[in-house]
């Protein structure tokens, strides 16, 4: 479903010129409250923080970069703490530390992935500085990855790594909330690294990424499966901030589906999962929120995030990283 929402911030909507005074104010706000953050209140930390955010309300494939650093960090072996607001959560304590046996709906349905997927500690926390000084004072990490807060700017950083959906990349190029964006886009300039997940062949400077998908997986069991096992054609359910991504690639994949696309961090209730088609194939971030009531025709598709390896020679060299990699 194409919603109103992506009408106005990624066609040509007229109603956006509308909205563009309340743009300006917008935009305005958003450069007062970082010069006084940056200036007043960030602190400092003795490890390299690594912020991996977006200019773009919504989801541009943060999570599996996420994971990928830190692998790839802990290869060198490095101790990487990893920070997250954990939207959604419903932890009653911060900074919390995420247990594999927590549910999505108490830290979120992205830091318990990443926690699954990477074996990091994972804190939450609404108070992103907080979570950092707790993977100091309890893990003694050596570098610390913030899963988003590019605009966090109480918590300073070392490097900053900007994620671009290389299919809607900026939208229409307006802040809130005539467009996507939650700063201006000259915004980039600042950054260390600009990654665009797909189609990124039109940015200058930047570093292409793709999202490979593992092997579909049974849900209850864990088991790998055949795409040819399936019954066809699939449910196919994503509640992330870009679903048709996730559909081009089932397609991509010669599945045959019918689309269900739900908001982003959507939790879902098993009733929901009842559709006419007998197979349902998931994203893993959805999977982790529905493992307590998996159905048995229920599958999911794991994705890997794919760098060059210029990308990673020049993250590996940044002058920050000196001493530490």
């Amino acid at each position: 479903m194409y919603s109103m929402t992506d009408k106005l911030w990624y066609g040509k909507h007229p109603l956006r010129w509308l909205l563009w005074p309340l743009a300006i104010i917008y935009s305005l706000v958003v450069r007062l409250r970082r010069g006084f953050l940056l200036r007043f209140c960030q602190q400092q930390f003795p490890v390299p923080v690594v912020v991996i955010g977006n200019l773009t309300v919504g989801g541009v494939g943060k999570t599996p970069l996420v994971i990928a650093l830190a692998k790839q960090m802990q290869a060198k072996g490095l101790r990487v703490g990893i920070v997250s607001r954990g939207y959604g959560a419903k932890s009653k304590y911060y900074p919390h530390e995420i247990g594999l046996e927590d549910s999505a709906e108490l830290v979120g349905d992205e830091p318990l992935l990443i926690a699954k997927k990477t074996g990091c500690p994972v804190v939450i926390s609404p108070k992103r500085v907080d979570a950092v000084h707790y993977l100091l004072d309890k893990h003694q990490s050596q570098i610390i990855l913030s899963d988003d807060g590019l605009q966090h700017y109480a918590m300073g950083r070392a490097i900053e790594i900007v994620v671009i959906d290389g299919l809607r990349q900026l939208g229409n190029g307006l802040c809130l909330p005539a467009g996507p964006l939650r700063e201006k886009p000259d915004r980039l300039r600042e950054s260390d690294f600009i990654v665009v997940n797909g189609g990124g062949e039109s940015w200058p400077d930047a570093y292409p990424m793709s999202l490979q998908p593992g092997e579909l997986t049974h849900l209850a069991s864990g088991v790998f499966a055949d795409i040819e096992s399936l019954s066809s054609p699939v449910a196919a359910v994503a509640a992330i901030g870009h679903p048709q991504r996730f559909f081009t690639t089932l397609e991509n994949m010669g599945i045959t589906l019918k689309k269900y696309p739900f908001p982003d961090h959507h939790h879902f209730q098993k009733n929901e999962l009842q559709f006419g088609e007998k197979t349902v194939v998931m994203t893993e971030k959805d999977a982790v929120k529905c493992q307590s009531f998996a159905a048995d025709t229920w599958y999911f598709l794991p994705v890997e995030a794919k760098l060059s390896d210029s990308f990673w020679q020049a993250l590996w060299s940044h002058e920050r990283l000196k001493g530490y990699i």
